[in-house]
């Protein structure tokens, strides 16, 4: 309908790709290491997908936050997308979400319709999660954004960090890549709809289930990949781990279309901040133009990337076939540092 064909015009860069630079950010809080109580267990020393505090020795809270313009017309999609987004933090840290606040600001000219589907479609979402919606802050902007803000829980000891990779672990991935790749193939009329729909499915689904099952294999390492890309978040994750990621580039998994559109030369406006950010640590070897792009291409809402050790691949994988969840296994881990793509 005409009210909600403007919503995706009305803004600079959707998604995940509307991210602020990896690369200004770190120089941004280079230095900025406020005083933290001890129980403050994640912080910004370093940073991970949330902030965790300690209440007492069963229980901790995690803290996060996550909003950005729409990169898709239909409001329900980007109310759906833009909660699972905010509430994947959570499950990247081990832990289960219990109370979100909307954040919101939004062009008094658009439609109320337009507003109530982004904040309904966000309301289920969070409801799907097992926690609740229970208010929010709105502004008037002239560009629309909309996020969560999200408190959830985890016992301490159970908590899933970006630094725990060790050299003998296996790499794998909960959801193919190419979110921004297809949405930009899509808008420019390289893809069709089932390409889209395929990619909305991909970027709506929450993490929950993918944690539970990892849960009990106590993994090294786990981040979710959003706008930084795969590169720029594996690069995290050696970097804190003191340890080299080794990546396979044909074991990539890819959203149908995004190699078509990487084969193309289209990019988002994030993939150049992210090999700004990541470039200087990632070796390529040779690989493809395409599986570069993939690699880089800022995801929204996307998988959570694994480590833990080779031993427990195979129960691993038998386990999420099992339950009918994506995995991907992407690459080992290794003495050294960096991420290399083999």
């Amino acid at each position: 309908m005409e009210t909600t064909a403007r919503l995706a015009g009305l803004e600079a860069g959707g998604g995940c790709a509307a991210k602020y630079s990896a690369a200004r950010l770190e120089k941004l809080l280079a230095g900025f290491l406020p005083s933290a109580p001890e129980n403050l267990l994640v912080g910004l020393a370093p940073a991970d997908d949330a902030a965790v505090y300690k209440l007492d020795d069963e229980r901790a809270l995690i803290f996060t936050t996550d909003f950005f313009p729409p990169m898709v017309d239909d409001p329900a999609l980007y109310g759906a997308v833009a909660a699972a987004n905010a509430l994947n933090d959570v499950f990247a840290m081990g832990g289960k979400p219990l109370i979100a606040l909307s954040i919101a600001a939004f062009p008094e000219e658009l439609p109320l319709e337009t507003v109530r589907a982004i904040l309904d479609a966000a309301a289920a979402k969070v409801q799907e999660a097992g926690a609740v919606l229970a208010g929010g802050h709105t502004i008037r902007d002239i560009e629309p954004k909309y996020g969560l803000a999200v408190v959830g829980t985890v016992h301490p000891e159970a908590l899933w960090r970006k630094g725990g990779a060790r050299p003998g672990d296996a790499l794998f991935l909960t959801k193919p890549l190419g979110t921004g790749l297809v949405l930009t193939g899509a808008a420019r009329g390289v893809l069709g709809e089932d390409d889209a729909a395929e990619t909305a499915r991909c970027m709506s689904e929450l993490n929950d289930r993918a944690a539970d099952a990892l849960r009990g294999f106590e993994p090294g390492a786990v981040t979710d990949v959003t706008g930084f890309g795969l590169f720029g978040h594996a690069h995290e994750v050696a970097e804190q781990s003191g340890a080299r990621l080794v990546l396979d580039a044909a074991g990539l998994p890819a959203l149908p279309g995004a190699l078509t559109v990487a084969a193309q030369g289209i990019r988002t406006g994030g993939d150049a901040r992210n090999r700004d950010f990541a470039a200087h640590a990632v070796q390529l070897d040779g690989t493809a133009d395409e599986l570069v792009a993939l690699g880089y291409d800022p995801q929204t809402a996307g998988g959570l990337l694994v480590s833990l050790p080779a031993a427990k691949g195979a129960v691993l994988e038998a386990r999420f076939r099992a339950e009918g969840l994506f995995l991907a296994r992407i690459g080992r881990v290794e003495e050294g540092g960096g991420v290399t793509v083999s």
